[in-house]
């Protein structure tokens, strides 16, 4: 099949996804099911694939996503049911003063987004964004939205995560220079975010009936009252449950970037900073610490953390039929066939790599493979080039930022940030969609003026 119908392809199934979605109304997980069909055939991909790729979609999505999600989803509601969220919320509000509150959160938030993964990081906030929008009586998308953006920034440009470290080893990059140079711009893009996020919500956006009922149930829900008659946990208790997970992840990435592959030691802190076995004993504490506290039983204890499951499971299934949509569009050679459209086009090394992943991104959704797949296009120009090794980190840094923009209904981000932010495809496709792209270019900018300084 020719390139031009391969995009031709491509640009119509999202335009068909959005219509079913927006237009008329049907379910985000059928209405991306539907059309990933419809691609497959329409791509005259093998019949006797296409269900084995729609399989490995859900499912290489869903390996990550749905244990991190579950377990997640228990530990902000024990947080929840407990009152820590509002003691922590109240406490830091007194703190900092209420003005000073989302700034507070998304600097938090671009501190823990350096060794956790976007998605692990963001569900942990969750509750914290919750408790936080709760005590200002504001609507979470306020305080989430900058949040989500600057750890997604954070996510796609600052090592060690899997995009930009595997597009790194391609090009054969200097991991020292990128995380200088990404942390460097990461830092005024959190401003940015602020302000951008603040321009944004200046209309108020109505959240999904789900996400409504599941705010406004926030701490006022019978466990909840129940936990108001015994003191809420300590302020200590509450970051030590956010702030362990977070040092055993660290620990394991601190591993993997000093010891040598083979080693024992780096063995056991990868075993126990995989974000799974973090986030295991961040629950089983809770479970212990917030259960003794308050007095509930095991009957009690189990019943909170079930009732953590139904809202998890709507993000879990429509996060998994994203994953399927852009296994679809990667199998079919509709992500193929616009890099190599692009690289026709003969722009400048530093532009051409930002564009390449930006389209990359936008086609198939997935950060990590735009990266990956845009090094790979560019690693011999790269490698011709005579450029130095700071040279080498800006261009990779750059298509890092390509990879940040463009987040809608294909990457599985856009579903996790929408679903518990409350907001529909349409407001997310205004808020979410836009506040990447901006921060995107806004990150390519900068790293540019960096390129002209050093040539």
């Amino acid at each position: 099949m020719s390139t031009l119908a391969l995009l031709g392809i491509g640009a119509g199934s999202i335009a068909l996804l959005l219509l079913l979605i927006i237009r008329w109304q049907v379910h985000a997980f059928v209405a991306m099911m539907l059309v990933s069909f419809l691609v497959a055939f329409a791509t005259g991909m093998p019949i006797g694939d296409i269900i084995s790729t729609l399989i490995a979609g859900m499912g290489g999505t869903l390996g990550s996503v749905a244990i991190l999600v579950a377990l997640g989803s228990m530990l902000g509601r024990m947080i929840e049911v407990s009152g820590g969220a509002a003691s922590l919320a109240n406490r830091f509000t007194q703190l900092l003063g209420p003005t000073r509150v989302p700034m507070a959160l998304t600097a938090a938030a671009l501190v823990l987004a350096i060794p956790v993964f976007f998605d692990v990081g963001f569900i942990i906030l969750v509750p914290i964004v919750y408790g936080f929008c709760k005590a200002a009586g504001v609507n979470p998308i306020k305080f989430g939205l900058p949040v989500a953006g600057i750890m997604l920034a954070a996510h796609v440009v600052v090592p060690p995560h899997p995009g930009i470290v595997g597009g790194a080893a391609i090009v054969k990059g200097d991991i020292g220079w990128i995380t200088i140079i990404g942390l460097a711009i990461c830092i005024p893009l959190a401003a940015l975010a602020q302000v951008v996020a603040g321009w944004l919500n200046r209309k108020g956006y109505p959240m999904l009936p789900t996400t409504a009922e599941q705010f406004a149930a926030f701490g006022n829900s019978e466990d909840s009252t129940a936990s108001k008659a015994r003191s809420a946990p300590g302020v200590g208790t509450i970051m030590a449950l956010i702030l362990i997970p977070l040092a055993l992840i660290m620990a394991g990435t601190t591993g993997a970037t000093l010891l040598p592959k083979g080693d024992s030691l780096r063995n056991v802190l990868g075993f126990i900073g995989s974000p799974i076995f973090a986030l295991m004993v961040a629950v089983g504490l809770a479970m212990f610490l917030l259960g003794r506290s308050q007095g509930w039983n095991r009957e009690r204890t189990n019943a909170i953390m079930e009732s953590a499951l139904p809202p998890a499971a709507t993000v879990i299934l429509v996060t998994g039929a994203g994953g399927v949509f852009a296994k679809v569009l990667t199998a079919s050679g509709i992500g193929a066939a616009l890099s190599q459209s692009l690289t026709a086009t003969h722009l400048p090394l530093i532009l051409l790599a930002f564009i390449i992943a930006l389209a990359l991104r936008a086609a198939q959704g997935s950060a990590t493979v735009a990266i990956i797949t845009t090094c790979g296009l560019l690693a011999d120009a790269m490698a011709g080039g005579g450029y130095s090794p700071l040279q080498v980190a800006l261009l990779t840094v750059a298509i890092g930022f390509g990879s940040l923009g463009l987040s809608h209904v294909n990457d599985s981000g856009f579903w996790i940030v929408t679903r518990y932010l409350g907001l529909s495809v349409g407001d997310g496709l205004r808020t979410w969609t836009v506040l990447t792209t901006v921060l995107g270019l806004a990150g390519f900018a900068l790293t540019a003026l960096l390129w002209v300084a050093v040539a």
